[in-house]
């Protein structure tokens, strides 16, 4: 039986769907990181960290879901 991180690899190349949601997951991560990098912090900047904080974490429960269907049909990698 594959494991998650398997399945998660199997997913990000072969299905359409979950690809989208990790390569979105991943452009607001390098996103936060810009604006983690700044010195100074505008209230805008903060505005914009909790947006995509709860974006991502949108995206994160989607890929979830995506994973535990996979998991729970047994399809292996």
């Amino acid at each position: 039986m594959p494991d998650s991180e398997d399945t998660r690899r199997d997913l990000v190349e072969n299905d359409a769907d979950y690809r989208r949601l990790y390569l979105e997951h991943q452009e607001y991560e390098a996103k936060l990181a810009e604006l983690n990098a700044k010195s100074l912090r505008s209230p805008e900047d903060e505005a914009e960290e909790k947006r995509i904080k709860v974006h991502k974490l949108r995206l994160k429960d989607e890929m979830e879901q995506i994973l535990r269907d996979r998991m729970a049909a047994g399809v292996s990698a």
